[in-house]
């Protein structure tokens, strides 16, 4: 399935802030892209610019396209609670996330390269999908046989711990405890300008 591998800190400059996470580039340079970045004529954005944004920002972070980021929303609104909320933690409950979130991979590419190329297993068998949905009590964890990859060793030795996550760094495996409360997610995530957008 398609998705974007064009400059990442440009697709940062556009949403001004660095959603693929740490960037030096982007912090030399965080005006708009292009050669009218830094003049003061350009348009504020209106209502539907706004949450069209909010809605392309979600997307690029979690490496999402459109069909998929719509189906996903419309499981959101199907469940229980607020939609905004139901879409942010299914966007969380993916494979490629949680990978991320373990500190197996340094980016969200990253780790869904990693469950692609089958490096990572669910519940001990091999999953490829990185759109699968991790249930609270299943354990993620690396391959026997990738465990020696240096980008998963790099990227270990950084890693940051989440409340909702159980991680043994030895072991090179970790466990969704339970479904994060919204409040608990760091990303900056204005959930309900997508609901606004979609509700039209």
């Amino acid at each position: 399935m398609a998705r974007y591998t064009g400059p990442t800190t440009r697709i940062a400059r556009k949403f001004g802030e660095p959603i693929y996470g740490p960037d030096k580039a982007f912090e030399k340079r965080n005006t708009p892209p292009g050669q009218h970045g830094l003049s003061a004529k350009r348009k504020k954005s209106k209502e539907y610019g706004q949450q069209l944004k909010e809605k392309q920002k979600v997307k690029y972070m979690y490496g999402v396209l459109e069909r998929q980021f719509r189906n996903t929303y419309a499981r959101a609104a199907r469940m229980k609670g607020q939609t905004g909320e139901n879409l942010v933690l299914l966007l969380e409950a993916r494979l490629d996330n949680i990978v991320y979130r373990l500190g197996f991979a340094p980016t969200r590419p990253a780790a869904r390269q990693l469950v692609l190329h089958r490096h990572i297993t669910l519940d001990g068998t091999v999953c490829n999908i990185p759109s699968a949905q991790v249930k609270p009590g299943q354990v993620v964890a690396v391959r026997e046989r990738s465990k020696s990859l240096e980008v998963v060793q790099n990227s270990i030795a950084a890693a940051t711990k989440y409340s909702w996550l159980e991680c043994d760094t030895n072991a090179l495996s970790g466990k969704f405890l339970n479904v994060p409360a919204r409040e608990e997610i760091p990303e900056n995530i204005n959930e309900q300008l997508i609901v606004d957008l979609y509700s039209k």
